[in-house]
């Protein structure tokens, strides 16, 4: 069943999704290598783990949805550790730290709105690299492939929590603001270099 909420969202962030999607740009280059790769997976490991560790301090989410089957930083240490970086190299990735501590379920679920999306392009990624990084994609793709079989599900459950936390049009504005406010933080991280260079250097 479609959620009213998810579509608002869709709809009403859409000024962001080219920006976020840009992101991707250079995995679909023709020249693409594991250190466009590397990256791509550090970049979105300083973004993605911050923003876990704020969302599991939320009061109350695991009440409308459970973040652990959610958690895929993990994954992006085990791809880059695939990749060559050592464990203290990750440890000492730089993360960002402009993700706030959320107020509200409300605040926590706008930002997740922001990766989750992310998710559904996550396969077509992956089938596009495994012609062009076969090897790489081989040994380092737990985080592109995290939630094969359930990418569907999880975005419906995203969408059930959603609309039942949007109970009053302030809270569905809360949601939005936060979604706003995710895809700018998310930009302005993407756009700057962390650690690409070391990347380049691994590489």
């Amino acid at each position: 069943m479609a959620s009213w909420m998810i579509d608002r969202l869709n709809v009403e962030t859409r000024v962001h999704h080219a920006d976020a999607d840009a992101d991707l740009d250079a995995l679909f280059r023709g020249d693409v290598t594991a250190t466009h790769y590397l990256v791509f997976l550090m970049r979105t490991y300083g973004f993605e783990a911050a923003l876990e560790a704020s969302i599991s301090l939320t009061p109350r989410l695991e009440q409308v949805v459970d973040p652990r089957p959610r958690a895929r930083a993990g994954y992006l240490a085990l791809d880059m550790m695939a990749l060559s970086l050592r464990p203290q190299e990750v440890s000492d990735l730089p993360m960002c730290l402009t993700i706030p501590l959320f107020r509200s379920v409300a605040e926590a679920l706008g930002w997740r709105y922001v990766i989750e999306r992310m998710t559904l392009a996550h396969n077509v990624i992956r089938r596009h690299l495994m012609t062009r990084l076969p090897t790489e994609m081989e040994l380092a793709s737990t985080y592109l492939s995290a939630y094969d079989g359930v990418v569907g599900k999880r975005w419906q459950e995203l969408g059930t929590a959603l609309d039942e936390v949007c109970s009053h049009p302030a809270i569905a504005d809360r949601v939005l603001a936060a979604a706003g406010e995710a895809f700018r933080c998310r930009r302005t991280w993407s756009s700057a270099d962390h650690g690409a260079s070391f990347a380049r250097d691994a590489g």
